[in-house]
């Protein structure tokens, strides 16, 4: 009967984790970070195995 609390705090805790998995990357981008290749390589391989 309370899967609905379950169903919230999922739904909108996702929807966190991927707002600031995109702030994070544009934060690195915006500041130039890019030009680290081998930290902006580890952070690619990173946001394609999540």
């Amino acid at each position: 009967n309370y899967g609905w609390v379950i169903r919230y705090l999922h739904a909108n805790g996702a929807s966190m984790f991927f707002l600031c998995r995109f702030i994070h990357i544009g934060r690195g981008l915006y500041y130039g970070s890019f030009t680290l290749s081998e930290t902006w390589n580890i952070g690619i391989i990173l946001l394609f195995t999540v």
